[in-house]
């Protein structure tokens, strides 16, 4: 690798750094044998950093020259830092020889949008084409949509890239305006509703055609900068109710704010990401897709904030004890879902086991409840405790310090409890 070359990577590795929207599940691109790199299943490797962010791919910037001058990128084109750019080739080149090298499984691919968005859109679906079809990489691509581009670009960078998303960048219209003010939401939403749209179409063709090319296999995600604009996790939430909807997307992505230079636009807060808040709103966000909770239950006018102390599911149980206790042994399964301490693979191996008899404390704990937490909030063949001998404020503060005590070594703020 030249220098030069070695140069512009560090520049752009670093900038592309705070896009968390990388995940690489989900893609099922086969090899033939006749080509390089394998996507298919569980392909692709995870390694994660002290924080939780996934960087498990090349993970690079076309570039980081901009257009725009949004207050809370660090690309933003009056921020003063070095600029790079790299070619087409150059990107080929750096992802076929870390690849062959087993440095990644996978290449994520975002930019800075220079002259316009086609003139940008075009060199990253040059990229991924000469990939796929010049040197038959086979391995997994997340291509970033540029905002603004025109259609028949994207359907064509679709049919090479396993997994596309483009950045809402601010929960709300508002705090886009403040920050973003040459930005719309329209530019994120229409080529979302675009290529959910050629996504449907392109499942129906394969139905009829089994030759059929295969368009965004892996679906398409989202991510949102949380406190740069003082949004309500209630707003932030019904936004990301809205796209899951609206646009089926696989994730949507929330991402601390950083602060990377001074505008008094922006709020004044330490180096570090609110990565408590994050992990909340992460939380909020998986109880909403898997456990079947609707947004308005978790976040309210009445409520507008997530606790911070607290996981959103035992925030809602200790909010609606008049729904427990819950008697696991003849509960829906989507009642068991509810209780804290008792995840998705743990209530469906009660609903299995209690076939065979009905469920006792032990059993609850070989089954992987975290009978610490559930205990105040369910019914077994041998339960000692009654809810109705506690109030919410008792039983938060007793699960509190049990938790205290088990992670005592431990940094609370990275714990995702279900």
């Amino acid at each position: 690798m030249s220098e030069r070359l070695r140069e512009k990577l560090n520049i752009l590795a670093d900038a592309a750094k705070y896009d968390v929207s990388c995940s690489s599940s989900g893609g099922n691109r086969k090899n033939d044998n006749k080509g390089l790199g394998n996507s298919h299943a569980s392909g692709i490797c995870h390694t994660y950093t002290e924080d939780g962010r996934c960087v498990s791919l090349l993970k690079i910037l076309l570039t980081n020259h901009c257009i725009f001058d949004c207050a809370y990128c660090v690309s933003r084109k009056s921020n003063d830092i070095t600029r790079a750019a790299f070619t087409v080739e150059e990107v080929v080149e750096l992802t076929m020889n870390f690849y062959r090298r087993n440095y990644i499984e996978g290449l994520f691919l975002s930019s800075g949008i220079f002259k316009n968005a086609d003139f940008t859109m075009e060199r990253l679906l040059r990229i991924v084409k000469k990939l796929r079809l010049e040197e038959r990489f086979n391995g997994y691509i997340h291509l970033k949509t540029i905002p603004g581009a025109s259609e028949e670009l994207i359907r064509e960078a679709g049919m090479y890239a396993d997994r596309m998303s483009i950045n809402l960048e601010m929960p709300t219209e508002s705090g886009l305006k403040l920050l973003a003010p040459e930005k719309t939401h329209q530019q994120v939403t229409q080529p979302l509703g675009f290529i959910k749209n050629q996504i449907v179409q392109f499942k129906e063709e394969r139905k009829l055609i089994k030759s059929t090319p295969k368009f965004v296999s892996a679906g398409q995600s989202t991510q949102m900068v949380i406190g740069a604009t003082p949004e309500t996790d209630q707003e932030i939430m019904q936004t990301a109710a809205l796209f899951y909807k609206d646009f089926s997307l696989k994730r949507v992505y929330y991402s601390g704010y950083i602060p990377i230079s001074y505008d008094n636009r922006l709020p004044m807060i330490g180096s570090q990401p609110p990565l408590i808040r994050e992990n909340r709103l992460y939380q909020t966000d998986w109880l909403m897709r898997f456990y079947g909770f609707h947004v308005n239950e978790l976040l309210n006018d009445a409520n507008p904030h997530l606790d911070i102390d607290i996981d959103p599911k035992l925030s809602w149980a200790l909010r609606n004890l008049q729904h427990f206790p819950v008697d696991i042994n003849v509960a829906a399964y989507k009642v068991i879902l509810r209780i804290p301490g008792i995840g998705v693979t743990s209530a469906k191996k009660i609903v299995q086991a209690r076939k065979f008899g009905k469920l006792r404390i032990d059993q609850l704990k070989k089954i992987g409840v975290a009978y610490n937490r559930a205990k105040y909030f369910i019914k077994c063949a041998d339960s000692p405790y009654q809810l109705k001998d506690y109030q919410g404020s008792q039983i938060k503060s007793f699960i509190q310090a049990e938790s205290q005590s088990k992670y005592l070594k431990y940094d609370t703020s990275q714990l995702i409890l279900f």
